[in-house]
């Protein structure tokens, strides 16, 4: 019982600071259900349109199209986002509409969102293939703890921001869009892997398809990884158009990666790694994962990184000392002028990215958190709070789950939290 009441104790501490904390940022909320789509009364606007691969399941709800839970076979979309003029937003930023319907002018919008066949589909690859001028297309897989809508609109962003004229294409897995859903979104990256390899074996196989770059944040990093292994032992190798594969961030165990790389054989893409020895989630994430470094933190002088790194030919970016608005400094690339006009100069270029003297992130605030190993227990919402006050998601959903959890307490004791916060570094510590 005493044990219970510390739990509970604890939680509620944090819960208070949290809710100071809250007041102190002032953050704004902003509406949800964003995409319906609207008139294109901004011809000054830009527009990217792109193809949307989901394993996601289809939402009844229009301004939502796909929720986080998982479908029974893959879907696929023809979507049309507007961005505003240079003068409305600033690189590097997505301006999320502050009250509905979304204006063009000011906002990011949705002009039109078709769903397609699986032969719409490649109808759709083979027109906007055509129209690149090099031919080729880039793959962008977002990370942890993103609804459809984020991912959507940053990877609009991403592309726009980037200048880049390869035809773009948006994978996106179900995700929940919670900081307490860690577990279900790893494991929705393992449902999503043999989906992703037949997208990956499809632009291998079609002709008109001249360069694929890849374009991995967080989370996404072990699905794309795990789908260009198989692709790699399934078929002896990985095809040459497979040029560039950009690491944002990789929420990756280092030792998982030494093996992944070595299954893809001599002839495999170019691999530019983008780190951040500060990256405040990728550090909860090392405590979480049995104290082992993940990818997208270390320290790349330090042995035996720099030694493997140059004989696997990794292109690293360390971006340590690139500041940005991100408090977890999980998300650096996406919001840098710099950092994403230098990944479209290069891929425009058709070089890699080599310069050292900057790295990569992403500004979707991620919060990789011990709340995968507690989801649901007070354990997790001690952990998860903190987070809250820079997650929008999770402060959306933090309320949710206090009172979900106070329901539960009433029927049964609460068992095993006797994990303090800052001791909670192993899934068995619940």
């Amino acid at each position: 019982m005493r044990r219970f009441d510390l739990g509970i104790g604890l939680l509620a501490r944090c819960f208070l600071v949290s809710a100071l904390l809250f007041s102190i940022a002032g953050c704004a909320s902003r509406p949800t259900n964003v995409l319906l789509p609207v008139a294109d009364t901004s011809p000054s606007s830009s527009r990217v349109e792109m193809l949307v691969a989901t394993t996601r399941s289809r939402s009844s709800n229009p301004a939502e199209m796909y929720t986080g839970e998982r479908g029974l076979a893959p879907s696929f979309a023809d979507i049309t986002v507007s961005i505003p003029q240079a003068s409305a937003r600033k690189i590097g930023e997505v301006a999320w509409p502050k009250k509905l319907p979304s204006n063009p002018a000011k906002d990011f919008a949705v002009l039109k969102a078709q769903e397609l066949s699986v032969e719409g589909a490649k109808a759709w690859l083979h027109a906007s293939v055509r129209k690149s001028p090099d031919h080729s297309v880039l793959v962008f897989i977002h990370g942890f703890n993103n609804r459809f809508e984020d991912s959507l609109y940053r990877f609009a962003q991403i592309a726009h921001d980037t200048g880049t004229d390869s035809a773009p294409i948006l994978v996106t897995w179900p995700s929940r869009g919670s900081t307490l859903a860690y577990g279900y979104d790893r494991e929705s990256t393992n449902y999503t892997r043999n989906a992703l390899e037949t997208l990956f074996q499809y632009l291998a196989r079609d002709p008109d398809i001249k360069e694929v770059s890849i374009l991995a944040h967080s989370m996404g990093n072990w699905l794309a990884l795990e789908a260009l292994r198989q692709m790699a032992i399934r078929n002896g190798g990985l095809p040459a158009k497979f040029k560039n594969v950009m690491l944002a961030a990789p929420d990756v165990d280092v030792d998982v990666f030494r093996t992944q790389i070595a299954d893809m054989g001599k002839q495999h893409p170019q691999f530019t790694l983008f780190v951040s020895q500060d990256d405040r989630a990728l550090a909860v994430s090392k405590r979480v994962w049995g104290d082992i470094p993940r990818l997208g933190s270390i320290n790349p002088e330090q042995p035996p990184y720099k030694e493997e790194f140059a004989t696997n030919n990794v292109t690293v970016i360390d971006l340590t000392k690139v500041k940005s608005g991100d408090k977890l400094n999980h998300g650096k690339f996406a919001e840098s002028p710099q950092i994403v006009q230098l990944i479209g100069a290069r891929m425009a270029s058709g070089q890699n990215l080599t310069d050292s003297r900057v790295g990569l992130g992403d500004t979707i605030i991620q919060a990789t958190t011990g709340a995968a190993a507690a989801a649901g227990s007070a354990a997790g919402l001690v952990i998860s709070a903190p987070v809250a006050v820079v997650d929008q998601n999770t402060r959306d959903n933090y309320g949710k789950h206090v009172e979900s959890l106070a329901g539960s307490n009433k029927s049964k004791p609460a068992a095993g939290i006797a994990c303090d916060s800052r001791k909670a570094k192993a899934p068995q510590c619940k």
